[in-house]
């Protein structure tokens, strides 16, 4: 098969995923929803101060993915989860140890 642009093949399965990074830092602890074709490879680069700008100066931990069978499908859960503050507050009370 052909390749494009970052190794991705054309006309294979592209699986999507939707996080939730959290952050504890100096303003407090903070979390971040998005979506990306490759996990590991987003998050490293929100590590690096490489990804959104609201995410760089910190580290970030995964706090909650999930595999979705299109980009698509990645990009409309992203937009709940957003919204979903209370998933958001649990989940970052219990990477801090208080949920």
């Amino acid at each position: 098969m052909a390749q494009g642009v970052g190794g991705q093949e054309f006309g294979a399965q592209e699986f999507g995923f939707v996080y939730v990074l959290g952050s504890d830092g100096a303003g407090g602890y903070r979390t971040y929803v998005g979506w990306t074709l490759d996990l590991g490879q987003r998050v490293a680069r929100h590590n690096a101060g490489t990804g959104a700008k609201s995410t760089r100066g910190r580290v970030w931990a995964v706090l909650y993915a999930e595999r979705l069978p299109s980009r698509a499908e990645a990009m409309s859960r992203e937009w709940y989860l957003k919204r979903d503050r209370a998933l958001r507050r649990r989940l970052a009370l219990v990477a801090q140890g208080l949920g």
